[in-house]
């Protein structure tokens, strides 16, 4: 018998830089917070021993073995190809005594092996691209609004929320989301909300309600504690932030365009800014960025 081991080894770091909320309330001094997370280094050892090496090689994970005794159109997604399909119903008692992957695939294939119901090659893919076809299907229709139906009359904010969502569901807008305002610690907080981000996370069925307000988060693009000076910012799908010494920029991953929050200078290509008075935050600002994919 021979010994057989293996090593594996991962680690990760990530800083967070240093930002300010000062400019977009057109405040002259700057504050900035900074933190940086190191996930801790992990080291994985593992080994067995194996009376045949070859058979322990080839043989498939204990979770793929024994579960194919009929396979319905739905399980098919959680195989890559044909023959990870195939190789779902080798077991290792196979692979001990044929030791050639190929020769048990193909006794599998013929009936000899696994199920003895397996599906042919062009049968497998057959049925892989209906099950494409059907998730196409579902993903088409379209989702129904968040604000549909909602009376938004004696609110700006929300009524310009509103008018932006069927945009920026189908991915025509994006819209980051600035608002200003109270926590229940009576303390100023403020962020960048991506509005895109926002609605594929978030419920915003109680927002247009009028049931819940719509507050910052730390986790949000960009966040500010007024009274704390705690801050964080994050990339989201649409968005990356890019904080230096001049202020925060936001370059939207689909065009590539830099959406600019300064108040002081323009907005960038293809990008607008619209303030709102709203008795229920002490400042909103909304960037519009029309996007186009970069060629």
């Amino acid at each position: 018998a021979s010994a057989v081991g293996a090593r594996l080894s991962s680690s990760s770091g990530r800083a967070s830089g240093c930002f300010s909320h000062r400019a977009a309330s057109r405040s002259v001094a700057a504050r900035s917070g900074a933190q940086a997370t190191t996930p801790p280094q992990g080291e994985l050892r593992h080994g067995r021993q194996s009376t045949t090496r070859k058979a322990r090689k080839h043989a498939p994970a204990a979770a793929e073995r024994g579960k194919m005794a009929a396979v319905g159109a739905d399980a098919l997604e959680q195989f890559a190809d044909y023959e990870a399909y195939l190789d779902s119903q080798v077991s290792e008692t196979d692979m001990y005594y044929l030791e050639d992957e190929e020769m048990a695939r193909q006794l599998v294939e013929l009936g000899y092996r696994g199920s003895g119901d397996t599906l042919k090659r062009d049968e497998f893919e057959a049925r892989r691209r209906a099950l494409r076809e059907r998730g196409t299907q579902r993903a088409n229709v379209p989702k129904a609004l968040a604000s549909h139906g909602k009376d938004l009359s004696g609110n700006p904010f929300l009524a310009a929320l509103a008018s932006r969502e069927a945009l920026v569901r189908n991915g025509k807008l994006t819209s980051i989301i600035f608002v200003r305002t109270t926590n229940a610690k009576g303390q100023q907080v403020s962020a960048y909300i991506d509005y895109a981000h926002r609605l594929k996370t978030e419920d915003f069925g109680p927002y247009f309600a009028g049931e819940r307000k719509l507050m910052p988060k730390p986790t949000d693009l960009s966040y500010y504690n007024w009274e704390t000076q705690a801050s964080t910012h994050n990339s989201t799908p649409n968005f990356q932030v890019v904080a230096d010494q001049e202020g925060l920029l936001f370059k939207n991953k689909r065009d590539r365009k830099v959406v600019n929050v300064d108040p002081a200078a323009p907005p960038g290509d293809n990008s607008s800014r619209n303030e709102l008075e709203c008795e229920d935050y002490l400042q909103v600002t909304i960037f519009d960025h029309l996007t186009r994919r970069k060629n």
